[in-house]
This record gives structure tokens, C-alpha cells and sequence, in this order.
């Protein structure tokens, strides 16, 4: 099969650092059997620096969960009273006047179709949401419990697995992460750590808890840059994770190899639902996001599914199946400048290699 051009691929991560306001950018390019590997810095960044892989992080939930599940301490089908008393959750999701908080599954959660609003993005008229306090520079624990108090008193979107229906909740993946310290009596740091850094050997792959940690580079919003360590620290389980563009890529080879998984088990996370309407990048699964690519835009060769993660930073894991290309990076823009560009570079890598 054929590979990228490496010069190609200097010009691609050029015209990711010349969008308005990237001012760094990772990118890693590997095929399946490591014959072919590239990667490239630009801007205020170096190739093996550390950086807050954000919803990235998500990727290796999937992978925690899945093993739970290997182990038998979890299912799919598993509802949340199976792991909480009715104080904790009751009143968690009342939509239309009826309480479905007892409905929720751990495929709801996964999947982003519980319904359950997202703690970090919600707004009310007239109050400022979790994301502009913290775009603002106010860094706060969050976490769990507070998490949950908050989430009881806003407005689901929708029942628990409505058909079609999904949208991304960072609630969904707090919940997640409480479920499984209490099933595996460990925090998430030990849990990243014994279930997938060490079985790696992986070195710069860590959950951030030490908030005088300054290794990471530090992340933009616009043309500003922002360090909140405190609310880092504290939302381990939906995007707290650390790493570098080198590791993240050999997670990512990890999970669509057969390492942790067979990879028949692929096959069933392919439930998509589309998450933003156009031009939004990118549908969920069970535990697996999609690139969405408009069909006008490859309508005689298509390239097949991009299948992986996004992160809020800018961050990004990405495989081609068909091509059998995996992309690892970050462009530590929270604006959605760096998804744009990055996105329209693996859509121009794979042409080109066609």
C-alpha cells in the first residue's frame, strides 16, 4: 500500500500552523506495521513535547470499559442503580415531568445518549456556563459531585436512548469514571496507569494531578493562553489525561489492533449518530467517534471512515481503516481553529496517497 509523500506532509502540518490562531501544532503519521512513520512540530511546540490530551482521554475509557466488561465488573446494559443509592441519582435526568434517571445505562453513558446535559457547556439565559468561566481563565475544581448537583438542576435534552439521538456530554463520562473506581476500588490515575500505561511501557502518559506540573504545554483560546492545572486535575476521567503525540499514537495502534480487544468488537461501536449538525466534524458511537466527510466531497473514490477521537485542545487520534494510516497530534487550540485545519489535512493526506 502506498504511504504519504514526507514533504507532503511537512506542507500539510505548514498549513495547520498558518491558520489564525494555531500557534502549535504536533503531527504524527504511522501506517499499521510501523514501516512508515513521520512526525513534525511547528510553532511553540516540539515534536516529544507533553501536552493535555483532553477528550482524547475518551479513547482510553473505551478501552477501561471494555475490559471491565472482559473482566465481568461491567456491562453494557448495567443501569445506574446498580451502583447508587436512589439519593444520588434520583432527579439526575427529568425530562417532560418523568424522572428516567433510573433508566440510564452504561451504554447511554458511552455512547453520548443518555441525554443528560452537558455540565460543561450548559447556559441558562443570563448566567455564563462552566466553559466561559474557565475560558476566562478561573480555574475550579469540578469532578463528580459537583457534577452531579449541578446536572439535577438543568434540563435533559432528551430520554435515555431515543432513537437517532445523541448529544456529547462530558456529564456522561464524569459518571463513568466514578462507576469504574468503584468497581475496580482504585482512582482513575491507578486505573490509566495499571490498565493501559504500564502494560504499554508508556513514560509520558499520565492523568495530570500534580498541579505544579508544568511539563504540558500550556493550551490557547483564541489569542490567549490558558492554564487551569486545578480543573485539570479534576475532570480525570473526561479529558485529564497527558501524553505525547509518539504515545498517543501507540495507544491508538493498540486499541484497532487487537491489543486490548479483538478486533471484531469494532464492528458493534459503529452506531453512529451524528453529534453537530453540518458543518459539524464528527459522529459517536459506542465508545468510537467518525469524521463526518460530505460524500459531495469524494463522490467516485471514497476514502472510507476516519475513525478515533477529538479533543477540546486541538488534540487528535485518528485511523483509516482503508488506507491503514493512523494520526496522532495536537494543535492546543480550544476555538476549533486547530480541528478544522487539522481535519482537512488528513482528509488532503489521504487523497493524496490514493
Amino acid at each position: 500500500m502506498k504511504t504519504p509523500d514526507q514533504q507532503f506532509l511537512q506542507q500539510q502540518l505548514n498549513e495547520i500552523i498558518r491558520k489564525k490562531n494555531v500557534y502549535s501544532t504536533v503531527l504524527r503519521v504511522e501506517n499499521g506495521d510501523g514501516s512508515f512513520v513521520w512526525s513534525g512540530a511547528a510553532g511553540d511546540i516540539q515534536t516529544d513535547d507533553r501536552y493535555f490530551i483532553a477528550s482524547v482521554t475518551k479513547l482510553y475509557i473505551t478501552i477501561v470499559v471494555k475490559r471491565l466488561i472482559q473482566q465481568g465488573l461491567l456491562r453494557l446494559d448495567n443501569i445506574l442503580p446498580d451502583f447508587y443509592p436512589p439519593e444520588t441519582i434520583n432527579g439526575l435526568h427529568v425530562f417532560k415531568g418523568k424522572d428516567y434517571s433510573a433508566e440510564i445505562t452504561i451504554r447511554h453513558l458511552i455512547s453520548n445518549t443518555s441525554g443528560l446535559p452537558d455540565y460543561f457547556f450548559y447556559k441558562e439565559a443570563g448566567r455564563r456556563s462552566a466553559a466561559d468561566l474557565l475560558l476566562e481563565g478561573e480555574d475550579s475544581q469540578w469532578g463528580f459531585e459537583r457534577t452531579i448537583e449541578m446536572v439535577k438542576a438543568m434540563k435533559p435534552g432528551f430520554p435515555p436512548g431515543k432513537k437517532r439521538k445523541a448529544a456529547y456530554s462530558d456529564t456522561n463520562y464524569q459518571i463513568l469514571g466514578d462507576i469504574i473506581e468503584r468497581v475496580t476500588d482504585k482512582t482513575m490515575p491507578q486505573v490509566f496507569k495499571t490498565m493501559i500505561a504500564d502494560e504499554l511501557g508508556l513514560q509520558n502518559t499520565y492523568a495530570y494531578q500534580d498541579i505544579s506540573d508544568e511539563t504540558p504545554r500550556p493550551f490557547w483560546y483564541k489569542q490567549r493562553r490558558l492554564w487551569l492545572p486545578r480543573y485539570i486535575r479534576s475532570v480525570t476521567p473526561e479529558g485529564g489525561l497527558v501524553s505525547t503525540a509518539a504515545e498517543c499514537m501507540v495507544v491508538l495502534k493498540a486499541f484497532f489492533q487487537g491489543h486490548f480487544f479483538p478486533v471484531s468488537e469494532i464492528e458493534a461501536m459503529k452506531d453512529w449518530n451524528l453529534i453537530l449538525p453540518p458543518p459539524g466534524m464528527f459522529m459517536y458511537g459506542v465508545g468510537l467517534e467518525k469524521l463526518w466527510i460530505p460524500r459531495f466531497m469524494t463522490p467516485f473514490k471514497p476514502i472510507g471512515e476516519i475513525l478515533g477521537f477529538w479533543g477540546q485542545t486541538g488534540s487528535f487520534a485518528w485511523y483509516s481503516p482503508k488506507f491503514d494510516l493512523y494520526f496522532t497530534g495536537t494543535t492546543n487550540q480550544i476555538d476549533g481553529s486547530g480541528h478544522a485545519a487539522v481535519g482537512k489535512a488528513i482528509f488532503r493526506t489521504l487523497k493524496s496517497v490514493r
